[in-house]
């Protein structure tokens, strides 16, 4: 007998874009992919993201999307310059020619294209924000054999509804489908970024794409780093971290008089915190100051969380293990797709039984993915900085040791 899940997966990023691909072309499962962007191209995706062989580029493989990530992916990117405020090189990682790509770049934008282009038409619902879900109950089956397992009824802030057999909640930091789960939140880390973007840097600021290179420029000092980052569209990720003493607060960036929507005003304040670091750092900032700014407060869920299992429904990614953003993230989140879709395959009759071997191995694994993440963090964010973090990438220290 054939049996066929209906999933609902709430949000269109890595994770649940990965496993709408597993699950479709695995044939058992009926897919819709809950988004709020009204398409594709409602906002800007971010920077860049270095799939690790072992996590999201395993996935990729066997959704059988590796030559499509191939075609966008630069192992080039994987060049790293690491600096203290001085411009003494600490640490330079430069790509061989036959690098076995086993971390690559790949720009967000890219990758959620080459998902999307890999489902079916019409899997992705656009514009739907979750409002509410509540379980659906079991019905006894009638003198035909028929019945209903129950499942999730969804209802989207348009006054849309839906009905789900399983529900999925891959949407993120903010999600809201966690707390069907769990009271956890995120909390704040004691770092505040400020991120903004040079376009076409070869050719507006040709000097600047030289310092920068073909990856990732990245300058540490006390309670300040800098990290300039090349996408696959010509143009420069430019982020600032900030966590001193004085800018920890998680309500920093609404406190800190820096009107991001202003670009000139916003470099006239951003530049002094800046005042004793190179002319290239300064110019750096002063060029991602020609475009809006965009302040983020980095958090994160706490290691090692875990919830009772509720019939039909769970988390994968941000949702479930948000951690701080020092590359593990989206890997963890297309690993747990892969993980999801991999258990569902192995029981199809019982769904909700491949629901808890899943999350078993979810959280067991993501926990010591959260635990090296946050001490990668506390390593970048120590009084050692640079000098700490140019040790770590030499395989002479590990994080938190």
């Amino acid at each position: 007998m054939t049996h066929t899940t209906d999933v609902a997966i709430v949000g269109g990023g890595p994770g649940g874009l990965t496993l709408a691909r597993l699950l479709t072309t695995g044939g058992s499962a009926r897919v819709t992919v809950y988004e709020r962007d009204g398409g594709r191209t409602a906002r800007t995706q971010g920077g860049t993201l270095d799939l690790h062989a072992d996590t999201g580029q395993r996935a990729l493989r066997a959704a059988g999307l590796t030559q499509a990530f191939r075609r966008h992916a630069r192992p080039e990117g994987e060049d790293m310059l690491l600096l203290d405020p001085t411009g003494t090189v600490l640490h330079r990682d430069d790509t061989p020619d036959d690098s076995p790509a086993l971390r690559p770049e790949i720009d967000r934008a890219d990758l959620r294209d080459l998902l999307l282009d890999s489902l079916p038409p019409g899997t992705v619902a656009w514009g739907r924000t979750l409002r509410t879900a509540v379980p659906v109950p079991a019905s006894a089956p009638s003198p035909d054999g028929e019945g209903s397992g129950g499942g999730w009824q969804l209802e989207f802030t348009d006054g849309s509804r839906a009905e789900h057999q399983l529900l999925i909640g891959a949407d993120g930091a903010n999600s809201r489908v966690r707390p069907l789960l769990t009271p956890a939140v995120p909390q704040h880390l004691g770092v505040n970024a400020i991120e903004g973007t040079v376009p076409d840097i070869d050719r507006t600021h040709p000097d600047l794409a030289a310092v920068v290179g073909r990856g990732s420029y990245w300058v540490v000092g006390d309670g300040r780093s800098l990290v300039a980052q090349r996408c696959s569209d010509g143009s420069v990720r430019i982020g600032l971290s900030f966590y001193g003493p004085a800018d920890r607060a998680a309500d920093w960036l609404t406190t800190c008089g820096i009107p991001f929507d202003r670009p000139d005003e916003a470099r006239a304040a951003l530049l002094p915190l800046f005042a004793d670091w190179t002319p290239d750092c300064r110019a750096l900032i002063a060029a991602a100051c020609a475009g809006p700014l965009t302040p983020r407060a980095l958090t994160a869920l706490p290691v090692g969380l875990r919830w009772p299992h509720r019939p039909g429904l769970t988390l994968l990614g941000d949702a479930a293990h948000l951690m701080p953003p020092v590359g593990h993230g989206a890997n963890a989140a297309m690993r747990d797709a892969l993980e999801l879709a991999t258990a569902l395959a192995a029981t199809p009759a019982d769904p909700d039984a491949a629901l808890r071997a899943y999350e078993e191995e979810m959280f067991t694994r993501t926990a010591g993915v959260a635990d090296e993440s946050a001490r990668i963090l506390a390593m970048i964010t120590s009084p050692a900085g640079g000098p700490g973090i140019a040790a770590f990438f030499r395989g002479e220290t590990r994080p938190g040791a």
